[in-house]
């Protein structure tokens, strides 16, 4: 069950900042097919009984740590061997120099990826022509921009805003906050699309700027939010 509060004016709005992995940029599909590649490339056939077998425990792995990281317990440096390592570890393989080898592959490998959520590039087009539209992201500052420009969504945005060139990282009130002084906005003027409730919208609501809540799966909360939707071409009925 959710709870959406009434719409207000669309007019009101100039800022829109948006999510990027899983609301605009389909990081699941995008993560599967990089590495799918590695898998194969340096044949951990070889240590994995198959390829399911190594995603879950890469997924099992990297969520743990980057739980870590958005609480600034790990650094980037650690976190991008560490999810590897531990994978390798969980099949009995000791490998500190092959986990560093997959994990600066991953992230030059995944960027090339384009597969993008549903609506995402409509719902662009629409807002672009009369809004200011930034992504404000969790992920790796190296990677987001590449991620936008091979599937040509770069042009959208007036600038890609990661948490760790803030120092902050969303649901951290100083993220939002910190955001919005870049862009030189205000709190009544802007609004926050994404897809973690935790994260994107709850960070935002406690931050006092409006949310719209893009849940495809249906999640089941009680928590207040400006809006939801369960699909992007949705968002063209509020904005």
């Amino acid at each position: 069950m959710f709870l959406t509060l009434r719409r207000r004016n669309s007019k009101a709005y100039k800022h829109i900042f948006i999510d990027l992995d899983r609301t605009i940029w389909d990081f699941e599909q995008n993560k599967t097919d990089a590495l799918h590649d590695i898998f194969f490339d340096h044949q951990l056939d070889l240590i994995f009984p198959n390829f399911d077998a190594f995603m879950k425990s890469y997924t099992k792995n990297n969520d743990y740590l980057w739980i870590k990281y958005r609480k600034n317990e790990l650094p980037k440096e650690i976190l991008r061997f560490k999810r590897f390592e531990m994978t390798l570890s969980d099949y009995g393989e000791a490998n500190l120099k092959l986990a560093k080898t997959l994990g600066e592959e991953y992230l030059q490998v995944m960027p090339l990826k384009t597969a993008t959520i549903p609506g995402s590039r409509e719902l662009l087009e629409y807002l672009h022509p009369n809004y200011s539209l930034y992504v404000l992201s969790n992920g790796f500052s190296e990677v987001q921009t590449p991620k936008l420009k091979r599937c040509h969504l770069d042009n959208f945005f007036d600038r890609v805003i990661t948490s760790e060139a803030l120092g902050y990282h969303k649901p951290d009130k100083r993220a939002f906050g910190q955001a919005l002084s870049i862009v030189n906005a205000r709190k009544e003027d802007s609004i926050m699309i994404g897809d973690e409730l935790d994260v994107d919208i709850l960070g935002a609501r406690k931050f006092g700027i409006d949310q719209i809540y893009f849940n495809p799966f249906k999640i089941k909360h009680r928590e207040r939010v400006t809006h939801e939707v369960t699909q992007l071409l949705q968002i063209k009925d509020i904005l």
